[in-house]
């Protein structure tokens, strides 16, 4: 939490996101995969990033005296998965640019996503996976949401998705990381 804090002294949430938080991840990402490190040392990356985005968020909501929200989005890892730290990213990167966000966490019931989608009138709806065997879930979550007719818009990202998987369940945006996902808001609210 100190290190976060100190990094907020000289750079933006935005920076200490982009720059630091994320390039973090990859790396520990990255050492995992090559089998340098083990799921021990994975999850308390993980545990420490929660507590820097924490932080991040806190400072925000002190410092946002902007209550105006630009559109609501509902972002939710899918039934199934319980992975949640890009979601949570891109939550607050959403959250900075003025966007109220609906999180309805992880391993989310399709039928939660409908009715919360329904319920508050939402034209953007993002979806996270990261396990592939959760990216069925994803398809039959935007399968339902277009099914009831609401005219609502969905992204979808997560470590096992391409731009192509995307396309192919249904997904009207790919969203490769919390920048992308910011874009895809503007595109849909004015």
């Amino acid at each position: 939490k100190d290190a976060t804090l100190n990094l907020l002294k000289e750079y933006d949430e935005n920076y200490v996101l982009d720059e630091v938080l994320i390039p973090s991840l990859d790396v520990v990402g990255k050492k995992y995969d090559k089998g340098e490190i083990f799921l021990p040392q994975l999850i308390q990356s993980a545990e420490t990033v929660k507590v820097s985005l924490n932080t991040i968020k806190e400072t925000l909501a002190k410092n946002n005296t902007n209550i105006v929200s630009k559109g609501k989005i509902i972002v939710a890892t899918v039934k199934g998965d319980i992975h949640d730290i890009g979601k949570n990213i891109v939550k607050i990167m959403l959250e900075n640019y003025g966007y109220e966000v609906i999180d309805l966490g992880k391993d989310v019931p399709i039928e939660e996503v409908v009715n919360h989608s329904k319920k508050n009138n939402i034209q953007l709806v993002g979806l996270s996976a990261l396990m592939t065997t959760t990216v069925h879930s994803m398809k039959e979550t935007i399968d339902a949401l277009r099914k009831e007719g609401l005219n609502t818009k969905v992204f979808v990202g997560g470590a096992v998705l391409t731009e192509e998987y995307a396309k192919d369940m249904g997904a009207d945006y790919y969203s490769k990381d919390a920048k992308t996902a910011v874009e895809i808001a503007k595109l849909n609210f004015n």
